[in-house]
């Protein structure tokens, strides 16, 4: 699997092979078994970074940064390649404390089909399913908000590919990014986040972005323009 084919994507497929020297990389399945403080101390730093006027708007933030680049790291390989890597949350390495895209390392080498099924294992069940229950341990945020983050991070790695596609005259590329979004989204869970379940893809919840000062709002944003205080939530 070429991971310098995969990063040139853009930056939220990037996908180390080796840890960082000194780096604070930690295995993501400690942070699904119970070890919230690095979560809460991410949280925190994109609150004082987006000057969040609500730790749950911080934590959106968060958690829709991280299940993009999980979606991206499985997406990306499957529409290129037509495998994936194995995303075992054991070998799958993250560093609460870097910037955004989160940066991630996988220890295994393990190659799997770049099939919808697989990636819905991989990635939906074995990360985002135990990400959300993390996330909602750290604070007050609905499943709802969560759910809309996982449908837009998704929609938004597809966009992304199909804009590689286009730029390196690789039809071949949009058609199987397309194609597995397309089964990704026939899943109770995500198919009424948003619609169309591609590129325009446009959410049924909000990530709260639009909150922070100077945030706007996002490109797949439910609202058409950023509501009234007292109209304000997910």
């Amino acid at each position: 699997m070429d991971l310098a084919l995969l990063a040139s994507v853009g930056g939220f497929f990037a996908l180390r092979a080796t840890p960082v020297a000194g780096g604070g990389h930690r295995p993501l399945e400690r942070l699904y078994a119970g070890e919230n403080a690095p979560l809460a101390a991410r949280v925190d730093r994109v609150a004082e970074r987006l000057q969040a006027p609500e730790r749950r708007v911080a934590a959106s933030i968060a958690h829709l940064g991280l299940a993009a680049r999980l979606w991206s790291i499985a997406l990306g390989p499957a529409a290129l390649f037509g495998r994936i890597p194995a995303l075992a949350p054991g070998d799958l390495h993250w560093d609460p404390s870097s910037t955004s895209p989160d940066d991630l390392w996988l220890a295994g080498t393990a190659e799997l089909p770049g099939t919808a099924d697989r990636i819905r294992e991989e990635v939906q069940h074995g990360h985002l399913v135990p990400l959300a229950d993390a996330f909602r341990r750290d604070g007050n945020i609905s499943p709802q908000l969560l759910r809309g983050n996982a449908g837009s991070a998704l929609a938004g790695a597809v966009r992304e590919l199909v804009a590689f596609a286009r730029a390196q005259d690789r039809p071949d590329v949009a058609a199987r990014a397309r194609a597995l979004a397309a089964e990704l989204f026939d899943d109770e869970t995500l198919r009424d986040t948003g619609s169309p379940h591609g590129p325009a893809f446009r959410r049924r919840s909000c990530c709260l972005y639009w909150r922070c000062p100077g945030g706007g709002l996002c490109g797949d944003c439910v609202f058409d323009r950023a509501p009234g205080s007292a109209r304000a939530g997910a």
